[in-house]
């Protein structure tokens, strides 16, 4: 009985792989490099492949390179298989996004929203949204696959609701998971959105391949992902990564969270508009104040000046780089990852922020974890979150199909 168990298991174990291999190699794998990555025989693989080829989810793409001799036939997720949806909740927006089997984009949207509503009526705002959304696209809800979501709180995974989450007031222990299943008659995959951030970077944008990354989503609120050997870190309540809530100034501003002076309150979306709303009622001379009323202006427009050369904005700006500088020079001692990827609306100033917060982990972070992390912009923009919404829903239907 032992030795059924743990075949069962190594079928399992060699398959799921199988199939990571195949979705992360960029340009497919063949049957050889799969059994030399596997340590397992050609038939083994033969057998393994044959039963993905069979159920739609691998298919045969074109002849690899060769060094001479026959060219081998690349394995690659056959796009056809089905479609998976991507939701990315945030303070004040909601992203979707739709893709084929194999990760392939086929439309993208985003709406406003406010995260401040109570959990029946945004959840019901979002579906909506989702139903309007594939009206337009002619398909319907039993098309897709597994949608995946992404929230910005501390997510518990196994009972799929948020724990204690300063932006989401009334949310805490309403179960979002079970609600979104009942509604939608699918699975579906719920995590923290800075997680889904660092995924999505890791399969498909700037942090590619990298065993270790942390990715920072600066957006109303500031949080991380983390991602150790290729998998998300959630700490034992799910809150792993809330470097929003790391103190940076004791006698700064009060938090969501009850404290005063965490990061957030210094370099989130929210704190970046206040300090342009306070330059330009103390009658600083920034092209800001041409926005009114002023307490509508936004991190984005703060953002926009700064590229335009606005020097009151690009202050602005570097100040929250220094701060933002200074969580992530403690997190790459504490963590020493290969790469941080900054992501989120606000990052999307490439330099003018990248550069203080590089200067102050060069300053701050000891020379062995400095000498071995790259900090980098994101490559995926604000679809960082809904993409690593799509890799989860597509773990979550490979998880389930090969224990079948």
């Amino acid at each position: 009985m032992l030795t059924n168990l743990s075949d069962i298991h190594s079928r399992y174990y060699n398959k799921r792989v199988s199939l990571d291999l195949i979705r992360f190699t960029p340009g497919g794998i063949s049957r050889a490099d799969l059994a030399r990555s596997l340590a397992i025989t050609r038939s083994a693989v033969t057998t393994i492949v044959n039963d993905l080829i069979e159920a739609s989810i691998v298919r045969e793409a074109e002849d690899g390179p060769t060094t001479g001799g026959r060219r081998p036939i690349l394995l690659e997720l056959n796009p056809q298989r089905g479609k998976f949806v991507g939701v990315d909740i945030g303070a004040t927006h909601v992203g979707f996004l739709v893709t084929d089997f194999a990760c392939g984009v086929l439309h993208e949207v985003e709406k406003s929203f406010d995260i401040s509503v109570s959990p029946d009526l945004g959840l019901n705002q979002i579906d909506r949204y989702l139903r309007e959304m594939l009206t337009g696209l002619s398909l319907d809800l039993s098309e897709i696959l597994v949608i995946g979501v992404g929230i910005p709180g501390p997510v518990e995974s196994d009972q799929g609701l948020v724990i204690s989450p300063p932006l989401m007031p009334g949310w805490e222990n309403y179960p979002i998971r079970a609600h979104l299943e009942e509604m939608w008659k699918l699975p579906v995959s719920l995590n923290n959105d800075a997680e889904l951030g660092a995924l999505g970077e890791w399969a498909y944008g700037a942090g590619r391949g990298e065993r270790h990354l942390a990715y920072i989503k600066v957006g109303s609120g500031i949080g991380a992902g983390l991602l150790i050997d290729g998998k998300i870190f959630r700490g034992a309540t799910g809150s792993a990564g809330e470097i929003g809530h790391t103190t940076i100034r004791e006698d700064g501003p009060l938090c969501t969270c009850g404290n005063h002076g965490c990061l957030e309150t210094l370099a989130g979306g929210k704190a970046i508009a206040n300090r342009a709303n306070e330059a330009v009622q103390s009658g600083r001379r920034t092209m800001m104040a041409s926005i009114e009323p002023v307490n509508h202006i936004t991190a984005r427009d703060v953002a926009d000046a700064a590229r335009r050369g606005d020097l009151v904005a690009q202050q602005i700006m570097k100040d929250a780089g220094t701060y933002l500088g200074i969580a992530i020079a403690s997190l790459v001692n504490l963590f020493n990852p290969n790469m941080v990827v900054v992501g989120g609306g606000i990052a999307q100033m490439g330099d003018l922020l990248l550069q203080p917060i590089r200067q102050v982990v060069q300053q701050r972070s000891l020379r062995s974890s400095v000498q071995a992390v790259r900090i980098n912009t994101s490559v995926l923009g604000r679809r960082s979150s809904r993409m690593g919404a799509v890799v989860q829903a597509q773990n979550t239907f490979l998880d389930h199909w090969t224990k079948e």
